[in-house]
């Protein structure tokens, strides 16, 4: 299987989870431990990584030493929260410069807000962070993320926790095709056949956390999860065939196929 690199630095899974809505940090470890993934995502605003120190910290279970921590503006609707929480995530992990950044548009939705995002991803890149960027699937602020600088496009697959699928795989062909950057599907996954078809279009990589974390057995969920961006991966590679409209084609050889021959019976 080939590698996914991101601002420079290379990994095998091309899954990446969230830490939200599990039981508890053991459960947590547990279900990212079955999905294989490097890459986790931390939402700075909820999530203890030790800013209080009277609460568990997330860093205990899920520690930097063993994977890549990617914090996020999970619940930020403005530009000014955004990049004033990344700076804290910075100050907080001694430094660390990858981040992904989300700029929301309203509560029920969840939907991006990109003037807003937009906005920030320059700041933010402008400040050296190493931008990962939840966006919407509109090809042209795709575009405009990348020039900014943005080390990765992470366009919704439908809206964050619904369970969807990906309901406009047009769009997100559209900014596939054009994006010298990795391209990595975020939002909307609900089960392993949406992040199979992810890869299978030719997306770098998934996140996900709810499809994971709500899941009526998490840890199994977060295994099957691995095999199907594994899976879908490989299809892409491979290469399909062609779909063929209103014609059918044999299995199996048609040259050399023997005759059927009919006989009578003699005796009648």
């Amino acid at each position: 299987m080939d590698n996914l690199i991101i601002a420079g630095k290379t990994y095998r899974s091309r899954l990446l989870v969230g830490t939200g809505k599990y039981k508890d940090f053991t459960d947590t470890r547990a279900a990212i431990e079955a999905s294989g993934a490097e890459i986790v995502t931390v939402a700075i605003r909820r999530t203890n990584i030790g800013q209080n120190t009277e609460e568990p910290n997330l860093l205990d279970s899920v520690p930097p030493s063993k994977y890549t921590l990617l914090p996020n503006t999970a619940g930020c609707y403005t530009l000014d929260d955004a990049v004033r929480t990344l700076r804290l995530a910075r100050e907080l992990l001694d430094g660390h410069n990858l981040v992904k950044l989300e700029v929301l548009g309203d509560p029920r939705t969840l939907y991006p807000n990109m003037v807003e995002t937009l906005k920030a991803a320059e700041i933010l890149v402008k400040e050296g962070f190493d931008v990962m960027v939840y966006t919407s699937d509109d090809p042209i602020a795709a575009r405009q993320l990348e020039e900014i600088g943005c080390v990765a496009i992470m366009p919704l697959a439908s809206l964050i926790g619904s369970g969807m699928g990906i309901l406009n795989p047009w769009n997100l062909q559209i900014i596939i095709d054009n994006a010298k950057v990795p391209v990595l599907v975020d939002a909307g996954v609900g089960t392993a056949s949406d992040a199979a078809i992810a890869l299978e279009l030719g997306c770098d990589g998934v996140l996900m956390n709810t499809a994971i974390a709500a899941a009526q057995h998490p840890i199994l969920m977060a295994s099957a999860m691995r095999k199907a961006v594994e899976a879908g991966r490989e299809a892409y590679l491979a290469g399909r065939m062609t779909k063929k409209i209103y014609t059918a084609s044999p299995s199996s050889p048609v040259e050399g196929v023997i005759n059927s021959v009919s006989t009578t019976n003699t005796n009648c």
